[in-house]
């Protein structure tokens, strides 16, 4: 990469570098040290845990190279991190659903062969409206199914309301504020709720190998039109709709409710309330795992980087840091596997798709 990439491609990353609370140099001195930055990218929902730990590791070594953090999406930043390895490319993509296999083949296409999976923690999908006269009616995965499929059960989506979804809803207009189709939100709203009410209809469980494009358009796609409007990688942009229209319901990661728990208030799923031991222990319907992806062959090469990985395994335990900030702890089980894949280094195969 020549000096005026390096300094295109830093001037990019200083906005997110800043947010951090972190630095970065003029492009003069980028020239003499050819010093690279950890670059991370990915998820809106992981991004405050992945400031966090920036913050955290810069406490703890002040000389540590400059880390410059972006949220994309998951979708967009995969794609981004798969791109390459090497000088220039990305180090970690945070992802709020699991990387699919078709995405590590396009990795490994390019180049990007080594790449080691740890999940941080849990979240969970959360609806949300205002704290101040905003709905307080409960959800049912069939109900977000049915309001927000842009063809539930292959039929035209023509629901207006709420209670033309279910007649215990009210009479009011369905206006969702949600995530971008390159998130990993929305794909977690679509996999982990919605696709399990349609494909427990026989006939679009058979519509899967029948006609693939005929069961997108049923099970894992959203409605376009002025009932659910997304909201790029902006989730509070999505609070401050909903804090400001009480007839309004956000879709976000439960740790931007608990970061906005004097404005917006949390609906009920199948009668749960989002919580971290609902979450944890999953008898909330919208939980999910979180998910950190990390190139093994620049560790040891991107200046900071592995300083960066150790500094995850304390913050992410019960009572520690992140929690703090709203992210679900995982099991002792999954945390003690995570913090050995970063320690081997251990690394993905096609296998562990399957």
């Amino acid at each position: 990469m020549n000096h005026t990439s390096k300094c295109v491609r830093r001037a990019f990353i200083a906005l997110s570098a800043v947010a951090v609370g972190l630095s970065l140099s003029g492009c003069a001195e980028l020239a003499s040290d050819e010093a690279q930055p950890i670059v991370i990218t990915g998820s809106s929902t992981i991004y405050p845990f992945a400031r966090k730990v920036a913050q955290i590791t810069r406490a703890a070594h002040e000389n540590i190279a400059p880390l410059a953090l972006t949220s994309t999406g998951s979708t967009e930043g995969i794609a981004t991190f798969c791109e390459g390895q090497g000088p220039g490319t990305v180090d970690i993509v945070n992802a709020s659903r699991r990387m699919t296999l078709a995405e590590f083949e396009t990795c490994r296409a390019s180049g990007v062969a080594d790449i080691i999976e740890v999940t941080i923690g849990r979240d969970g999908i959360v609806f949300a409206s205002a704290l101040e006269k905003g709905f307080a009616f409960n959800l049912t995965p069939a109900n977000v199914y049915r309001a927000l499929a842009a063809n539930p059960f292959g039929e035209e989506q023509t629901r207006a309301a709420w209670h033309d979804v279910d007649d215990a809803l009210p009479k009011e207009p369905i206006l969702v504020y949600g995530p971008a189709p390159s998130s990993g939100t929305r794909d977690a709203l679509m996999d982990v709720i919605m696709r399990p009410v349609c494909t427990a209809n026989p006939a679009m469980a058979t519509l899967e190998t029948r006609d693939p494009e005929a069961f997108d358009a049923a099970c894992h796609s959203l409605r376009a039109d002025a009932a659910y409007i997304d909201q790029g990688e902006k989730d509070d942009l999505i609070v401050g709709k909903i804090a400001n229209n009480p007839r309004a319901i956000g879709v976000f990661g439960y740790s931007y409710l608990e970061e906005n728990a004097d404005t917006i208030k949390a609906l009920t799923l199948d009668g749960v309330a989002p919580s971290a031991k609902s979450i944890a222990d999953g008898t909330y319907p919208g939980s999910r795992p979180l998910y950190m992806y990390i190139k093994k062959a620049h560790i040891g090469v991107t200046p900071g980087l592995k300083r960066y990985l150790d500094a995850w395994p304390e913050a992410w335990k019960a009572g520690g840091e992140l929690s703090e900030i709203g992210l679900v702890p995982a099991t002792r089980e999954t945390q003690m596997g995570s913090a050995r894949a970063i320690a081997d280094q251990t690394t993905l195969s096609a296998a562990d798709f399957e």
